[in-house]
């Protein structure tokens, strides 16, 4: 989740707002950019949305700790951090995952 959330944010930041904002008015260049700022912008939104309550939900089943649960909430709205802040997660969320004994 964390992966399309990054990926939708950096094409908004780096190609849709750019366009948007820049190109000129009526030209084919910002009508993308408004295209994909309207759409995209409102997928990342609700995508986002779903990735924070999913990250919430996985926190309380890993039982990670309250910082390390806000930082990756958070790192979600930083491009290319979200990247790091999953891998972290993974990472994390496997240690605890195989220290605990396994279900009967």
């Amino acid at each position: 989740m964390a992966t399309v959330v990054g990926v939708l944010l950096i094409v908004l930041i780096v190609i849709g707002v750019p366009l948007k904002y820049f190109a000129a008015e009526g030209t084919e260049p910002q009508q993308i950019g408004e295209f994909i700022t309207t759409y995209l912008g409102t997928a990342h939104g609700w995508l986002y949305m779903i990735f924070l309550v999913m990250a919430a939900i996985l926190a309380r089943t890993a039982r990670w700790s309250i910082p390390f649960t806000i930082l990756t909430l958070l790192c979600g709205t930083i491009p290319l951090v979200s990247f790091w802040a999953e891998r972290n997660a993974t990472r994390r969320t496997r240690e605890i995952m195989a220290a605990e004994p396994a279900p009967v």
